[in-house]
Protein backbone atom coordinates (compact mmCIF):
# COMPACT_ATOMS: atom_id res chain seq x y z
CA UNK A 1 0.00 0.00 0.00
CA UNK A 2 0.99 3.46 -0.99
CA UNK A 3 -0.09 7.03 0.63
CA UNK A 4 -0.05 10.38 -0.65
CA UNK A 5 -1.33 12.96 1.73
CA UNK A 6 -2.50 15.88 -0.61
CA UNK A 7 -0.48 19.45 -0.68
CA UNK A 8 -1.02 22.89 -1.40
CA UNK A 9 0.03 21.87 -5.14
CA UNK A 10 -2.54 19.02 -5.38
CA UNK A 11 -5.42 20.41 -4.15
CA UNK A 12 -8.00 22.19 -5.65
CA UNK A 13 -8.37 19.49 -8.85
CA UNK A 14 -10.19 16.60 -9.62
CA UNK A 15 -9.10 13.08 -7.94
CA UNK A 16 -8.75 11.15 -11.48
CA UNK A 17 -6.96 14.31 -12.81
CA UNK A 18 -4.68 14.39 -9.90
CA UNK A 19 -4.05 9.81 -10.47
CA UNK A 20 -3.16 10.58 -13.94
CA UNK A 21 -0.58 12.47 -12.97
CA UNK A 22 0.79 9.74 -10.61
CA UNK A 23 -0.03 6.85 -12.86
CA UNK A 24 0.74 8.58 -16.07
CA UNK A 25 1.21 5.20 -17.66
CA UNK A 26 -2.51 3.67 -16.63
CA UNK A 27 -5.46 3.32 -18.72
CA UNK A 28 -7.97 5.30 -17.62
CA UNK A 29 -9.97 2.46 -17.87
CA UNK A 30 -7.46 0.50 -15.23
CA UNK A 31 -7.73 3.92 -12.80
CA UNK A 32 -11.89 3.78 -12.48
CA UNK A 33 -11.70 0.14 -12.22
CA UNK A 34 -9.16 0.07 -9.33
CA UNK A 35 -11.66 2.71 -7.87
CA UNK A 36 -14.92 0.98 -8.05
CA UNK A 37 -13.00 -1.92 -6.44
CA UNK A 38 -11.65 -0.04 -3.56
CA UNK A 39 -8.10 -0.34 -4.86
CA UNK A 40 -7.99 3.49 -4.86
CA UNK A 41 -9.63 5.04 -1.54
CA UNK A 42 -9.94 8.37 -0.67
CA UNK A 43 -9.53 9.45 3.30
CA UNK A 44 -10.30 5.52 3.47
CA UNK A 45 -13.71 5.51 1.58
CA UNK A 46 -14.26 5.09 -1.98
CA UNK A 47 -14.57 7.47 -4.43
CA UNK A 48 -15.13 7.71 -8.10
CA UNK A 49 -12.55 10.06 -9.24
CA UNK A 50 -14.79 13.54 -9.50
CA UNK A 51 -13.90 14.68 -5.94
CA UNK A 52 -12.00 17.88 -5.47
CA UNK A 53 -9.11 17.41 -3.37
CA UNK A 54 -8.41 18.97 -0.18
CA UNK A 55 -5.25 20.16 1.42
CA UNK A 56 -4.57 16.63 4.18
CA UNK A 57 -6.72 14.42 1.80
CA UNK A 58 -4.87 10.95 1.74
CA UNK A 59 -4.68 8.76 -1.47
CA UNK A 60 -4.02 5.46 -0.55
CA UNK A 61 -2.95 2.85 -3.63
CA UNK A 62 -3.54 -0.60 -2.73
CA UNK A 63 -1.17 -2.01 -5.35
CA UNK A 64 1.90 -4.38 -5.34
CA UNK A 65 5.64 -2.45 -5.76
CA UNK A 66 5.52 -4.17 -9.22
CA UNK A 67 2.15 -2.46 -10.58
CA UNK A 68 2.97 0.72 -8.93
CA UNK A 69 6.11 0.95 -10.73
CA UNK A 70 4.96 -0.64 -14.02
CA UNK A 71 1.82 2.17 -14.03
CA UNK A 72 4.06 5.01 -12.48
CA UNK A 73 6.53 4.92 -15.45
CA UNK A 74 9.14 6.70 -13.55
CA UNK A 75 9.55 10.28 -12.89
CA UNK A 76 11.95 12.02 -15.67
CA UNK A 77 12.75 15.13 -14.23
CA UNK A 78 14.38 17.48 -16.81
CA UNK A 79 16.60 19.90 -15.09
CA UNK A 80 19.94 22.14 -15.66
CA UNK A 81 21.75 24.02 -12.74
CA UNK A 82 23.58 27.34 -13.03
CA UNK A 83 22.71 30.86 -11.77
CA UNK A 84 19.90 32.70 -12.67
CA UNK A 85 19.39 36.48 -11.89
CA UNK A 86 16.60 35.99 -9.87
CA UNK A 87 14.61 39.72 -9.04
CA UNK A 88 12.10 38.49 -6.62
CA UNK A 89 10.84 35.75 -5.06
CA UNK A 90 8.45 34.27 -2.38
CA UNK A 91 6.76 30.61 -1.46
CA UNK A 92 4.59 31.19 -4.78
CA UNK A 93 6.44 33.31 -7.08
CA UNK A 94 9.75 33.97 -8.80
CA UNK A 95 10.21 36.61 -11.48
CA UNK A 96 13.64 35.91 -12.84
CA UNK A 97 15.93 38.37 -15.56
CA UNK A 98 16.40 35.62 -18.39
CA UNK A 99 19.29 36.35 -20.95
CA UNK A 100 19.28 36.87 -24.65
CA UNK A 101 20.11 33.44 -25.88
CA UNK A 102 17.59 31.08 -23.62
CA UNK A 103 14.83 29.87 -24.13
CA UNK A 104 11.72 30.33 -22.38
CA UNK A 105 10.37 27.17 -22.63
CA UNK A 106 11.70 23.25 -23.32
CA UNK A 107 11.55 22.62 -27.17
CA UNK A 108 13.33 19.46 -27.63
CA UNK A 109 16.71 21.42 -28.54
CA UNK A 110 19.71 20.22 -26.46
CA UNK A 111 20.29 24.10 -24.98
CA UNK A 112 18.30 24.04 -21.26
CA UNK A 113 15.27 26.38 -21.29
CA UNK A 114 14.61 29.17 -18.27
CA UNK A 115 12.21 26.52 -17.28
CA UNK A 116 14.60 23.81 -16.96
CA UNK A 117 17.24 26.04 -15.49
CA UNK A 118 14.23 26.90 -13.01
CA UNK A 119 13.34 22.78 -12.04
CA UNK A 120 17.21 22.82 -10.84
CA UNK A 121 17.15 25.90 -8.76
CA UNK A 122 14.30 24.58 -6.92
CA UNK A 123 15.84 21.46 -6.27
CA UNK A 124 19.23 22.38 -5.75
CA UNK A 125 17.63 24.62 -3.17
CA UNK A 126 15.12 21.69 -1.73
CA UNK A 127 12.05 23.69 -2.52
CA UNK A 128 10.73 20.37 -4.88
CA UNK A 129 11.33 17.01 -4.15
CA UNK A 130 10.74 14.21 -6.57
CA UNK A 131 7.50 13.06 -4.81
CA UNK A 132 5.99 16.72 -5.58
CA UNK A 133 7.40 17.01 -8.91
CA UNK A 134 5.63 13.86 -10.31
CA UNK A 135 2.18 15.82 -9.85
CA UNK A 136 3.47 19.59 -10.04
CA UNK A 137 5.76 20.94 -12.41
CA UNK A 138 6.86 24.63 -12.06
CA UNK A 139 6.50 26.40 -14.85
CA UNK A 140 6.88 29.81 -16.62
CA UNK A 141 3.42 32.38 -17.19
CA UNK A 142 5.22 34.83 -19.84
CA UNK A 143 7.34 33.79 -22.72
CA UNK A 144 10.27 35.93 -24.10
CA UNK A 145 11.48 35.01 -27.65
CA UNK A 146 14.81 33.19 -27.29
CA UNK A 147 17.09 36.71 -28.53
CA UNK A 148 14.95 38.51 -25.90
CA UNK A 149 15.65 39.35 -22.73
CA UNK A 150 14.02 40.18 -19.35
CA UNK A 151 11.62 39.65 -16.65
CA UNK A 152 9.93 35.97 -17.07
CA UNK A 153 7.47 35.30 -14.24
CA UNK A 154 7.13 31.58 -12.59
CA UNK A 155 4.74 29.72 -10.62
CA UNK A 156 6.73 28.04 -7.68
CA UNK A 157 3.50 26.38 -6.49
CA UNK A 158 -0.23 25.64 -8.19
CA UNK A 159 -1.22 28.73 -6.84
CA UNK A 160 1.18 31.15 -7.91
CA UNK A 161 1.00 29.76 -11.39
CA UNK A 162 -2.99 29.86 -11.58
CA UNK A 163 -2.92 33.69 -10.12
CA UNK A 164 0.09 34.42 -12.52
CA UNK A 165 -1.12 32.85 -15.83
CA UNK A 166 -4.96 34.36 -14.68
CA UNK A 167 -3.00 38.49 -14.73
CA UNK A 168 -0.76 37.54 -17.94
CA UNK A 169 -3.89 36.15 -19.76
CA UNK A 170 -6.74 38.85 -18.73
CA UNK A 171 -3.85 41.78 -18.91
CA UNK A 172 -4.60 43.13 -15.73
CA UNK A 173 -0.45 42.85 -15.55
CA UNK A 174 1.22 45.69 -17.76
CA UNK A 175 4.47 44.84 -19.01
CA UNK A 176 6.83 47.23 -20.71
CA UNK A 177 10.15 46.40 -23.10
CA UNK A 178 13.27 48.58 -23.32
CA UNK A 179 14.46 48.65 -27.13
CA UNK A 180 17.01 50.84 -29.38
CA UNK A 181 15.56 50.72 -32.90
CA UNK A 182 16.96 52.51 -35.84
CA UNK A 183 15.44 55.85 -37.04
CA UNK A 184 14.47 59.02 -34.87
CA UNK A 185 11.58 59.45 -33.24
CA UNK A 186 10.84 62.23 -30.85
CA UNK A 187 6.78 61.39 -29.67
CA UNK A 188 4.65 59.12 -27.83
CA UNK A 189 2.62 56.74 -30.15
CA UNK A 190 0.19 54.26 -30.01
CA UNK A 191 0.03 52.43 -33.69
CA UNK A 192 -1.97 49.87 -35.00
CA UNK A 193 -1.95 47.17 -37.49
CA UNK A 194 -2.65 43.74 -38.45
CA UNK A 195 -0.86 41.17 -37.67
CA UNK A 196 -0.64 37.45 -39.82
CA UNK A 197 1.13 34.40 -38.30
CA UNK A 198 3.02 32.01 -40.53
CA UNK A 199 2.96 28.80 -38.65
CA UNK A 200 5.28 27.08 -40.95
CA UNK A 201 7.92 29.66 -40.78
CA UNK A 202 7.57 30.98 -37.54
CA UNK A 203 7.73 34.50 -38.97
CA UNK A 204 4.27 37.06 -38.90
CA UNK A 205 3.33 40.28 -41.91
CA UNK A 206 1.72 43.55 -39.71
CA UNK A 207 -0.78 44.66 -42.29
CA UNK A 208 -1.52 48.66 -42.00
CA UNK A 209 -5.16 47.91 -43.06
CA UNK A 210 -7.51 44.50 -42.11
CA UNK A 211 -6.10 41.65 -43.82
CA UNK A 212 -7.71 38.11 -44.21
CA UNK A 213 -6.57 36.13 -41.24
CA UNK A 214 -4.95 38.57 -39.49
CA UNK A 215 -5.09 39.94 -36.12
CA UNK A 216 -5.59 43.71 -34.95
CA UNK A 217 -2.62 45.06 -32.82
CA UNK A 218 -1.61 47.54 -31.14
CA UNK A 219 1.92 48.86 -29.65
CA UNK A 220 2.63 51.80 -27.81
CA UNK A 221 5.70 53.40 -27.20
CA UNK A 222 7.47 56.40 -25.74
CA UNK A 223 10.61 57.67 -26.77
CA UNK A 224 13.46 57.98 -23.83
CA UNK A 225 16.12 59.36 -25.55
CA UNK A 226 17.90 59.35 -28.82
CA UNK A 227 21.14 59.19 -31.16
CA UNK A 228 21.92 60.28 -34.48
CA UNK A 229 20.69 57.35 -36.28
CA UNK A 230 18.85 55.30 -33.43
CA UNK A 231 16.21 55.63 -30.95
CA UNK A 232 15.78 54.36 -27.10
CA UNK A 233 12.05 52.99 -26.80
CA UNK A 234 9.89 52.00 -23.67
CA UNK A 235 7.20 49.80 -25.72
CA UNK A 236 3.82 48.58 -24.22
CA UNK A 237 2.11 46.29 -25.49
CA UNK A 238 -1.75 46.65 -25.67
CA UNK A 239 -2.36 43.34 -27.40
CA UNK A 240 -0.09 40.35 -27.53
CA UNK A 241 0.83 39.19 -30.73
CA UNK A 242 3.58 36.83 -31.44
CA UNK A 243 6.76 39.25 -32.36
CA UNK A 244 4.25 41.84 -32.30
CA UNK A 245 6.90 44.72 -31.22
CA UNK A 246 9.50 43.50 -33.51
CA UNK A 247 7.50 42.93 -36.85
CA UNK A 248 5.25 46.05 -35.97
CA UNK A 249 8.56 48.89 -35.42
CA UNK A 250 10.25 47.39 -38.44
CA UNK A 251 6.66 47.67 -40.31
CA UNK A 252 6.45 51.89 -39.55
CA UNK A 253 10.67 52.03 -40.97
CA UNK A 254 11.89 51.53 -37.31
CA UNK A 255 13.63 48.18 -36.81
CA UNK A 256 15.06 47.20 -34.04
CA UNK A 257 18.59 47.02 -34.20
CA UNK A 258 19.81 43.43 -34.11
CA UNK A 259 16.87 42.07 -35.10
CA UNK A 260 18.14 39.21 -37.31
CA UNK A 261 14.56 38.09 -38.36
CA UNK A 262 12.46 41.74 -39.15
CA UNK A 263 15.48 44.18 -38.89
CA UNK A 264 17.85 45.76 -41.30
CA UNK A 265 20.88 43.59 -42.26
CA UNK A 266 23.13 46.55 -43.20
CA UNK A 267 22.22 48.17 -39.76
CA UNK A 268 22.69 44.86 -37.62
CA UNK A 269 26.12 44.09 -39.73
CA UNK A 270 27.15 47.39 -38.45
CA UNK A 271 26.34 46.68 -35.07
CA UNK A 272 28.06 43.21 -35.26
CA UNK A 273 30.82 44.87 -36.57
CA UNK A 274 31.25 47.15 -33.92
CA UNK A 275 29.94 45.57 -31.06
CA UNK A 276 29.78 41.99 -31.77
CA UNK A 277 25.67 42.24 -31.29
CA UNK A 278 24.38 39.07 -32.20
CA UNK A 279 20.85 39.52 -30.81
CA UNK A 280 18.04 41.88 -30.95
CA UNK A 281 18.23 44.95 -28.49
CA UNK A 282 14.75 44.02 -26.79
CA UNK A 283 14.59 43.77 -23.22
CA UNK A 284 11.09 43.28 -21.29
CA UNK A 285 12.73 45.61 -18.09
CA UNK A 286 9.51 46.38 -16.29
CA UNK A 287 6.04 44.87 -14.98
CA UNK A 288 3.17 46.33 -12.71
CA UNK A 289 1.17 43.96 -11.15
CA UNK A 290 -2.71 44.37 -10.47
CA UNK A 291 -4.41 45.08 -7.41
CA UNK A 292 -4.37 41.17 -6.45
CA UNK A 293 -5.76 39.21 -3.14
CA UNK A 294 -5.29 35.70 -2.34
CA UNK A 295 -1.64 34.24 -2.59
CA UNK A 296 -0.12 36.87 -3.77
CA UNK A 297 -1.54 39.76 -2.29
CA UNK A 298 2.11 40.59 -1.57
CA UNK A 299 2.48 41.56 -5.21
CA UNK A 300 -0.35 43.51 -5.40
CA UNK A 301 0.41 47.34 -6.59
CA UNK A 302 3.97 46.28 -7.08
CA UNK A 303 6.34 47.18 -9.51
CA UNK A 304 9.49 45.17 -10.46
CA UNK A 305 12.59 45.96 -12.87
CA UNK A 306 15.34 44.12 -15.06
CA UNK A 307 18.44 45.25 -15.52
CA UNK A 308 19.61 45.83 -19.03
CA UNK A 309 21.99 43.35 -20.20
CA UNK A 310 25.76 44.56 -19.96
CA UNK A 311 26.00 44.89 -24.25
CA UNK A 312 22.83 46.82 -24.40
CA UNK A 313 24.01 49.17 -21.89
CA UNK A 314 27.19 49.84 -23.90
CA UNK A 315 25.49 50.37 -26.96
CA UNK A 316 23.31 53.02 -25.31
CA UNK A 317 25.87 54.88 -23.53
CA UNK A 318 27.94 54.89 -26.91
CA UNK A 319 24.82 55.67 -29.59
CA UNK A 320 22.63 57.82 -27.20
CA UNK A 321 23.75 61.43 -27.25
CA UNK A 322 20.88 63.38 -24.78
CA UNK A 323 21.88 63.84 -21.72
CA UNK A 324 17.98 62.56 -19.94
CA UNK A 325 17.01 58.72 -20.08
CA UNK A 326 13.77 58.56 -18.42
CA UNK A 327 13.68 55.00 -17.23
Amino acid sequence: MKEYSIGPNEAGQRLDKYLGKLLPQAPKSFVYKMLRKKNITLNGKKADGSEKLREEDLVRLFFSDDTLEKFSGGTQISMAHGNLERIYEDENVLLVNKPAGMLSQPSGEKCPSLVEYLTGYLFDTGQLTQEQYRTFHPAVCNRLDRNTSGIVAAGKTLAGLQELSRVFHDRSIHKYYCCLVHGILEEEKQIKGFLLKDETNNTVTVYPDEHEGAAPIETRYRPLAHGKTCTLLEVELVTGRTHQIRAHLASTGNPVIGDRKYGNPMINQKYYQKYHLRYQLLHAHRIVFPQMKGKLENLSGRTFSAELPQLFQKIQKDEITEESIRL
